[in-house]
């Protein structure tokens, strides 16, 4: 189940002469503009994150016998029996268990859903210093969930989490320089967290800094380096970073020009639900012969049956 309940904050989406290309910059040399949405936190299943959590937490001091029982039972998918063995740890002040039980309140798993007691527990495990707990509660008031949305108290719990290594957390600090949002806008600074990220293997950091290299935002403009992080998160199936490698091929951007794998990529951009990788395809094509369309078709399928793994590079 994804994080639904969250809303998203609206970027734009830049063109280039004719070809449409994602952006999180409003450039004011672009002939037209449109706008896409993108969510303010990772859209990773909650539910997998929560039990990536109860599994990482098996080695922790917790009170043994009850946390076994309930780790036992979120394992079995039995969330009710879960939530009475974990609610005296948390209510013990077990930093683990208040963050596990905030997310369970947050989409409702063994309990009604209850965003109020949620951000409760969160800020419980995140005032101890649980950096998940820390990130989580940042996305709250990013977004304006149950709380007031406040945008420099999203960086403040944003970069209690970035400073202890949480790359999602990380991701979002530099998006919040990057619009100047609770902060001074900070190109710069966007660069360092995206890269902190990225470095982490964060596809959309890897992606958002590619823009940034791209543009020449923050730092040098290096399409090369753009095309590298563009591919780093392309092979992780981020469907931006597909999108702008089939931009970056057909117009010879940091790599030899070459429309078959542009096409190439937009079309797996579009498969994977970009829209707009769909768009550049289908015009790209107007200029390609069936043969040539073809084959980007047959390495479209070759990289994606892969697992990204041969795709031309």
């Amino acid at each position: 189940m994804a994080i639904e309940v969250l809303p998203s904050l609206e970027l734009p989406v830049l063109f280039d002469d004719h070809h449409e290309t994602f952006s999180t910059h409003t450039i004011l040399e672009a002939t037209g503009m449109n706008r896409i949405t993108l969510n303010i936190f990772d859209v990773t299943p909650l539910r997998a994150v929560i039990l990536a959590t109860v599994l990482s937490l098996a080695v922790t001091p917790l009170a043994a016998q009850d946390y076994q029982k309930g780790l036992a039972a979120a394992q079995a998918g039995d969330y009710a029996t879960a939530l009475q063995e974990w609610t005296p740890l948390a209510a013990d002040g077990d930093a683990d268990a208040q963050y596990i039980l905030g997310q369970m309140y947050n989409i409702g798993l063994g309990v009604p859903q209850d965003l109020v007691e949620a951000v409760r527990l969160s800020r419980l495990a995140a005032d101890q210093g649980h950096a998940t707990a820390q990130y989580i509660l940042g996305v709250m008031y990013g977004n304006g969930q149950v709380v007031s949305q406040d945008y420099a108290e999203a960086v403040r719990l944003y970069r209690l989490a970035a400073d202890q290594g949480n790359a999602l957390a990380q991701m979002n600090l530099g998006l919040l320089y990057e619009d100047g949002l609770g902060v001074l806008q900070d190109y710069a600074e966007a660069v360092r967290w995206y890269r902190l990220a990225a470095d982490q293997g964060h596809a959309l950091a890897q992606f958002s800094l590619g823009l940034m290299y791209q543009n020449g935002l923050g730092v040098l403009q290096d399409y090369a380096e753009a095309v590298r992080l563009y591919r780093l998160a392309a092979d992780q199936g981020n469907a931006f970073a597909q999108t702008n490698l089939g931009l970056m091929y057909e117009n010879g951007y940091g790599v030899l020009q070459d429309s078959v794998t542009a096409h190439m990529w937009y079309n797996i951009g579009a498969a994977n639900g970009n829209e707009l990788g769909g768009t550049n395809r289908d015009i790209i094509a107007e200029g390609m012969t069936q043969q040539a369309v073809e084959q980007a078709q047959a390495m479209a399928r070759d990289c994606m049956s892969s697992g990204y793994q041969n795709c031309g590079y």
